[in-house]
């Protein structure tokens, strides 16, 4: 049972893990120890590596319960394992929400026996908490009278888990979420506060509240950095040339590794410090907590626990943990979190009195349902609002990494690994050269024993040979074109806190742009209003500033259904809150402090229209009170309550009063369809849905508004706690606001830009699916003539089965202008399509998808293959469109605003916000430009550093294999190559070339070729493998045809037939020879070729004489080389260790050298970028709309039989797909049923044999 004793941590979580549990083993850890010791350590560097192999080594299995130690491993695709040792402390109780006071008031020995040892484990035995301070000991001591339990936990990724005996598992606490308490519950049990005992107890198990960012010493991130197994096989190197007397070699390798070294520890450094300053900011304050006994005590903010009940002060402060409004209101500043600076107001947790229905809306509290009551760590409480006798108060729920802003330093501390095929392909060949290394390994072990060299040369030698292949400035090379990207992106405004993504983002074949404040201008512009009266529809009239409309409820409600406030004097608040109560020109004005405290319910904000519109008064009779006058004159409307806006539920209210008016009013606000649900019947005019789509299709953006009078018998404090859906029902419809969102004028250019390069567009917005429809064919995404299927489905219900109904959506009659936009589009983007074939989108809004997700899992990847509008989307759905988009092999780019989408730009492969701010920590790439014109120019740097990285990869492969290849020829007649000449290689020509052939800018404009996503792909494998066979030839020739000339003499160690002179020891390795010399002359040029012909331009990045480094260091390296070949110096031949050649062989060597660069430019322009790339490899092309494209027809002088005979040579299968939306779309293609033909509906039954799989049934 041990064995299977399997558990799962955080099940269905983004960090889901599987437990094993394990005892340490004596005998075992004693081996191991031996082990260690004979392998001088090596074996201890191989379980630091491998911490599964370390547990396994030195352990025994036991059951989780009782386990020292346990070993997980994550269930996502990277499969990474975690060790983490098992600790224990001794507290009072097991749960942390238990009321100690209750059990503990008046203890005695009777009640409660305590055996004689207890009080020495605690005092000795108590394990302290990492984060505990005397208080927790001294909380012990006080309950030393009860038996203490022994908590087991352990500690990964600044998270406890606690095992739990009801569970049998181990688990997270979080917080007052754990309880699934109601609101109402929330509210009478949690409200009062706790006591300072309890507050010790909770903290025994919650920890400090703090987000603890620890910078890591220098010689910590040195000795972490250090054990890297590059490092490692560096400092063998190191010993390996310092025994065989490469000094120099050995130094400057050492520099290197040094330099690198700092340069890595400064920038990890640096992070940490930037990080810990981010979030030390304001991060430990001093809050006010009530105690259960209605004191209010001055604490630090560490010490809060959740249950603690703050009260917020009225000049605001920065928020230190999650907290739950349950009296006042406040306006936040949440930019830190989501990147949108618009203050947001937060009201108190509704507290449903008890009744029938009340019963049904009190749902448990969730900081992610009632976060519009939810005050998160780290945002900015700007001010707050309260009455008389009431303090704002807030429910601590959540404290230290727990809360929004500690799992966002979380995610930034221990992020995923970036899942890309260039990382994964970059090991499989370093382990293709490792086994390159391995022939020439037991190659030189059998020539040197043949030979019979001594056995100290035989091992020195072969592990040479391992050092030379695998090349030493790899890392450093791959690192600097995102480097030099990084900075070429920060010089247009593009910031960057995730380099590894820049790459990714060069494979980007698809893009999702929000709507509002991305596609079109954040503002919105009022168009006019359509009034309603009695169930009918008014003339639409251009605005409401109207004396007429003045005292009209339909004013009203757009002058008080609104988040505004004043700040500093300034109207603040939502962009479209802003505009609408600006097209009143009334006045709002909010209570002072002062105010406040003396007035008894005041009215926190108030709203009134100017004086010039309201209507002449009567004159003031002699005998009439002043006073009275005034108030009857005045005409003001105070906003009592305030219901935010949700996006889940599509709508905000507010309850207000008429100054002077007994009963209250409450106005509504939101999208049209949900509004109409909500009101009267007969107050909703007949042709509602028409004009709707009348004006929707025109692309304004629509709000309904509402009004209903409340009963007399709802006082201002019943308001206070009632809930919002018994205010928002049996409304009166008022009629529409029409609002007009321009397209920025970037749009469609951009999008085009897209078109042209293949890479798909799709919108997702929280607005109307028709309003998004008609912006998407305005901006070009989807073309006139094309057709756009919009998907209704409905739930289950009355045993129905889920439904989904097509229908088709009515294709504009005139748009002379964008169809001259689509024409280009049609004739670029489906160049290798059918031109018969219509092309079509699917149009969904945010129910739909949760319906299809759900029930239609196999369609849903149908529907995504050619969904281009998602509309009224939650920001959770976002988050699972891009995964679904994902699921099918996408590559997804997500550009949105930094509001709503932070879910979804952290999940995209490249994720760009438009936020303003520079410091957003909430998506990968940040904007300076407030338009989409950043997205091409993040794709094409992309483009040009995956390139760039290609090219150094492969360089650095050809570096290490030209070399091995002369060490090994040089090997067959016991020589090699000299100290200075590895020297001149690898410093003057390797490090030159690879830090300057990173430096090409991205080309500048996007193709619609993408470059390959891996190193294991035909293209590249097919360049490297033919530039080494070019290499291993021409350095042959130049082997053997030198052995052949009439003047050459054999060179040994022993004679000198050369007449040289000695330098130095070197005659000991035989390198002043014929041979030598010839191959260190076609060998050096040999890596200037490769480079040249591998650092590629044009289409994805400028060409390489642009790069005037590059080309600076090439002619230098050239010039220099051919002046030593062809003008002997002395000190230079003496320094290299070159032989004096006849001046006949080094033309000949000249000879060998251009032919071999003749060969190496034809076969990688004409044989690879030519021939192969469009008639063989073109298969991998994107296709646009997710659509196949077909086989292109050969061109030019290449007949049908030649491209069927290259593909067959070079891929015998079957030509399919590889990524999984091609494969889709190829099936699709010969479905006669697809796309669904308009008016028919699609049912989800389920198999007979009772899976979950469906059956889909289409009845017209």
């Amino acid at each position: 049972m041990e064995k299977d004793d399997l558990k799962v941590l955080n099940k269905g979580g983004e960090d889901e893990m599987e437990l094993r549990g394990y005892r340490l083993c004596r005998w075992r850890l004693a081996l191991v120890g031996l082990g260690v010791l004979c392998t001088g350590g090596f074996i201890l560097l191989l379980l630091y590596w491998m911490p599964e192999w370390c547990v396994k080594s030195t352990c025994t299995r036991s059951t989780a319960r009782d386990a020292q130690v346990v070993l997980m491993r994550s269930t996502d695709e990277f499969r990474r394992w975690f060790l983490a040792k098992v600790r224990v402390i001794l507290a009072p109780g097991r749960n942390p929400f238990h009321s100690l006071e209750t059990q503990t008031t008046s203890p005695s020995p009777s009640s409660c026996p305590t055996p004689p040892s207890a009080s020495p484990p605690l005092a000795n035995g108590y394990t302290p908490h990492p984060s505990d301070g005397s208080p927790a000991q001294e909380l012990i001591r006080r309950y030393a009278d009860y038996q203490p339990t022994q908590i087991r936990y352990f500690t990964l990724h600044s998270t406890k888990y606690y095992w739990n005996d009801e569970l049998q598992n181990f688990e997270v606490l979080t917080g007052l979420e754990d309880l699934q308490i109601s609101c109402s519950t929330l509210h009478s049990e949690h409200s009062a506060g706790l006591s300072r005992s309890q507050q010790e107890y909770r903290r025994l198990f919650f920890g400090v509240n703090e987000i603890a960012v620890k910078v890591p010493s220098l010689f910590k991130l040195l000795i972490k950095e250090v054990l890297n197994p590059f490092y490692i096989f560096q400092f063998f190197s190191v010993i390996l040339w310092s025994i065989d007397e490469y000094y120099y070699y050995a130094v400057a390798i050492v520099f290197m590794s040094v330099i690198s070294i700092a340069t890595s520890l400064y920038t990890i450094k640096k992070q940490y410090v930037m990080l810990h300053d981010m979030v030390a900011t304001h991060s430990i304050v001093r809050v006010s907590v009530c105690r259960a006994n209605n004191d209010i005590e001055e604490i630090m903010s560490t010490d809060l626990v959740p249950g603690d009940v703050v009260v917020i002060p009225g000049n605001g402060t920065i928020m230190p943990c999650d907290a739950v409004l349950v009296s006042g209101t406040c306006i936040v500043n949440e930019s830190m979190l989501t990147g949108e600076s618009v203050p947001v107001t937060k009201t108190n947790l509704p507290n449903p009195v008890p009744g029938e229905k009340e019963a049904e809306a009190d749902s448990a509290y969730s900081t992610e349902e009632h976060k519009r009551h939810t005050l998160f760590c780290g945002t900015n409480v700007i001010q707050t609002r309260f009455y008389t006798g009431e303090l704002v108060k807030a429910v601590v729920v959540r404290t230290g990494f727990s809360t929004a802003k500690g799992q966002l330093v979380r995610s930034i501390l221990y992020p995923k690994p970036t899942d890309f095929k260039l990382y994964r392909d970059a090991y499989l060949f370093l382990l293709c050269l490792v086994a390159v290394a391995g022939i020439g390994f037991i190659y030189s072990i059998v020539l040197s024993i043949m030979n019979e060299v001594p056995a100290k040369t035989i091992i020195i030698e072969s592990l040479d040979i391992i050092t030379i292949t695998v090349p030493p400035a790899l890392p450093a090379a791959m690192t600097a074109g995102i480097v030099y990207a990084q900075r070429r992106l920060k010089r247009i405004g593009i910031f960057c806190i995730s380099p590894q993504r820049i790459n990714i983002c060069g494979q980007l074949n698809l893009v999702c742009f929000d709507k509002t404040g991305t596609l079109t201008e954040d503002g919105l512009d009022m168009w006019g209003v359509q009034r309603a009266e009695n169930g009918r529809f008014l003339l639409s009239e251009e605005n409401a500033y109207k004396e007429s409309l003045v005292k009209t409820q339909f004013v009203a409600c757009m002058a008080t259904c609104h988040s505004l406030t004043k700040i500093e004097g300034e109207l603040s608040g939502d962009p479209l809150d802003l505009k609408m109560f600006e097209a009143t020109g009334w006045i709002l004005e909010e209570a002072t402090e002062e105010e406040t405290s003396l007035h008894n319910r005041i009215m926190p904000t108030v709203v009134r229209p100017p004086k010039q519109l309201l209507p002449p008064e009567p004159a003031v009779a002699p005998d009439q009170d002043m006073e009275l006058y005034e108030l009857s004159s005045t005409y003001e409307i105070g906003i009592v309550r305030q219901f935010p806006f949700s996006s889940a539920l599509q709508r905000m209210s507010v309850v207000a009063r008429l100054l002077g008016e007994k009963r209250m009013d409450a106005y509504l606000k939101g999208a049209p369809e949900m509004v109409a649900s909500l009101c009267k019947k007969e107050t909703v005019p007949e042709n509602f849905a028409q004009v709707l789509e009348d004006y929707t299709k025109q692309g304004f953006r629509v709000i309904a508004l509402a009004h209903r009078r409340l009963e007399s018998k709802l006082t201002w404090h019943k308001v206070q706690n009632i809930n919002r859906d018994h205010i928002e029902t049996n409304m009166e419809f008022l009629g529409l606001i029409i609002m007009q969102n321009k397209l920025k004028p970037e749009t469609p250019k951009v999008l085009q830009d897209l078109h042209e390069a293949n890479i798909r567009t799709i919108m997702v917005t929280g607005d109307n699916m028709l309003t998004a429809i008609s912006v998407a064919r305005d901006c070009g995404m989807i073309p006139p003539q094309d057709t756009v299927i919009i998907a209704d489905a409905l739930t289950p219900r009355d045993g129905m089965a889920a439904k989904i109904t097509w229908r088709y959506a009515d294709k504009p009659s005139k748009t002379p202008r964008l169809e001259e936009v689509a024409i280009t589009l049609q004739d670029v983007c489906h160049i290798d399509e059918p031109k018969t074939q219509e092309q079509y989108h699917f149009a969904m809004n945010g129910k739909t998808f949760a319906v299809i997700a759900e029930h239609f899992p196999d369609m849903l990847q149908k529907l995504v293959l050619h969904g281009t509008v998602f509309a009224r989307m939650a920001p959770d759905q976002k988050t699972q469109l891009i995964e679904a988009l994902q699921g099918v092999d996408y590559y997804v780019g997500m550009c949105g605003d930094g509001a709503n989408d932070c879910g979804a730009l952290k999940r995209a492969h490249g994720g760009i916000s438009l936020s303003e701010l520079e410091a957003s920590v909430a998506s990968p790439f940040t904007s300076r430009t407030p338009n989409i014109s950043c997205v091409p120019s993040l794709i094409r740097e992309g483009r040009a550093a995956l390139i760039t990285s290609f090219c150094v990869f492969k360089f650095m492969a050809l570096y290490s294999i030209i070399q091995y290849i002369s060490v090994t020829l040089l090997y067959s007649i016991l020589s090699n190559l000299g100290d200075f000449q590895f020297l001149f290689i690898d410093i003057a020509i390797i490090l030159l070339i690879v830090f300057t052939m990173s430096l090409n800018p991205a080309w500048k404009e996007l193709v619609p070729r993408c470059p390959p996503s891996g190193l294991i792909s035909g293209p590249l494998l097919f360049s490297v493998l033919t530039q080494i066979l070019i290499c291993l030839g021409f350095q042959t020739i130049a082997f053997l045809w030198v052995r052949q000339q009439s003047w050459y003499k054999s060179c040994s160690l022993h004679t000198n037939p050369c007449n040289l002179s000695s330098y130095g020891n070197d005659s000991d390795h035989n390198i002043q020879n014929y041979e030598n010399t010839s191959l260190f002359y076609v060998s050096s040029f040999q890596y200037l070729i490769v480079a040249i012909v591998f650092s590629k331009g044009k289409p994805f990045r400028q060409p390489s004489y642009k790069n005037w480094p590059f080309v600076l260091s090439t002619i230098s390296l050239y010039a220099f080389l051919l002046f030593i070949m062809f003008h002997p110096v002395h000190i230079i031949d003496e320094f290299l260790e070159i032989v004096d050649v006849p001046f006949e062989w080094r033309f000949k060597l000249l000879v060998v050298i251009l032919v071999n660069a003749a060969a190496s430019v034809l076969m990688e322009t004409f044989v690879l970028d030519v021939v192969l790339w469009k008639l063989v490899f073109s298969r991998d092309k994107q296709g646009s709309f997710g659509a196949t494209p077909a086989a292109p027809t050969p061109q030019g002088g290449i007949d049908l039989w030649g491209y069927r005979c290259l593909s067959w040579l070079c891929c015998r299968r079957k030509m399919t797909p590889k990524a999984r939306y091609m494969h889709l779309a190829q099936e699709l293609s010969v479905d006669p049923d697809w796309p669904p033909k308009p008016t028919t509906t699609t049912e989800a039954k389920p198999c007979p044999d009772n899976c979950s799989a469906y059956q889909i049934m289409i009845n017209s």
